[in-house]
């Protein structure tokens, strides 16, 4: 940990995509935590080889100095009813917790297109004024079971989905409670949605309990863009990368953050094609990055 309460981590979908599985589907969870800890994080997010014994993968991780930050959790609470969201919920809040982790990252599910072939920008839903009703409303719900394990449930803006724009995120926040709800920043997903990443960081900083470090690749922005491409087209001709590698200039978001007093977890986040970016060595490219631009 950095004397500021900044730890680093990196989530598995440089190495295995959960969306995509035959994008390193050859890859072993054991290489996956073996390079992370090698190019230099300690802790990391949860991926689909990962165990799901807790005590197993506890053993895994501890061998590697390594610690679960997070996993995403798909809520579905505008097209299902709440306690069938919640009992889904608890389940990966009592996995999570006792693997270590303090965070839930959720990104409603209800109505998404990220994982369909449709164009991610024309075919992307809107809520009606009652599934935001529902939406808000389980949220809150859905932290105060997060609070009782003390974790921070945290809202993941996602391309595709109801939530994706800066206004979709300011209505979130502005109909939810603070330390019930708080927000998973993502900066490639802000980038890629056209939106003032830097912007919406200093409007909701004080509720930022998370932070997802993507960079994007604007010509490929601009192809998705022009020939309507869907969220997973958009993933296999490297929309992201890690920080360092793409058009994001990080220098204001560590400095917005640091600022800001957060304490917590850095994520590096770039879901790729292995076969066509090595996931050690843009690890490593990221991790150089953030020490010589953030000092840690």
């Amino acid at each position: 940990m950095s004397d500021d309460g900044i730890r680093l981590a990196i989530a598995p979908i440089g190495w295995t995509n959960d969306d995509l599985p035959e994008l390193g589907g050859q890859i072993p969870f054991e290489q996956c935590v073996s390079e992370m800890a090698l190019a230099g994080f300690s802790g990391s997010e949860v991926g689909n080889k990962y165990p799901k014994d807790p005590a197993v993968l506890n053993a895994a991780l501890a061998l590697r100095g390594l610690t679960i930050c997070n996993a995403w959790f798909s809520s579905f609470l505008t097209t299902k009813s709440y306690a069938e969201v919640e009992k889904d919920f608890i389940a990966h809040r009592d996995f999570l917790h006792a693997v270590g982790a303090r965070v839930i990252g959720a990104a409603e599910q209800g109505h998404s297109i990220q994982g369909l072939k449709k164009p991610v920008f024309e075919a992307k839903p809107s809520f009606t004024d009652e599934e935001w009703k529902r939406l808000s409303e389980g949220l809150n719900r859905l932290g105060e079971r997060a609070r009782e394990k003390g974790m921070t449930l945290t809202y993941h803006h996602h391309m595709g989905t109801g939530v994706q724009t800066a206004a979709e995120i300011d209505r979130l926040m502005e109909s939810t409670q603070t330390g019930l709800l708080d927000l998973l920043y993502d900066t490639g997903h802000l980038v890629f949605a056209g939106e003032d990443h830097l912007a919406v960081l200093k409007k909701w900083g004080k509720r930022v309990r998370h932070v997802h470090l993507k960079d994007v690749r604007p010509k490929v922005v601009e192809k998705v863009r022009r020939e309507k491409l869907s969220f997973l087209e958009a993933v296999k001709l490297g929309a992201f990368t890690v920080p360092g590698d793409g058009s994001v200039d990080f220098v204001p978001v560590f400095s917005a953050l640091k600022a800001g007093g957060y304490s917590g977890w850095w994520v590096v986040e770039a879901e790729q094609d292995p076969a066509l970016a090595d996931p050690l060595e843009y690890a490593m490219k990221a991790r150089k990055y953030i020490r010589e631009k953030a000092g840690i």
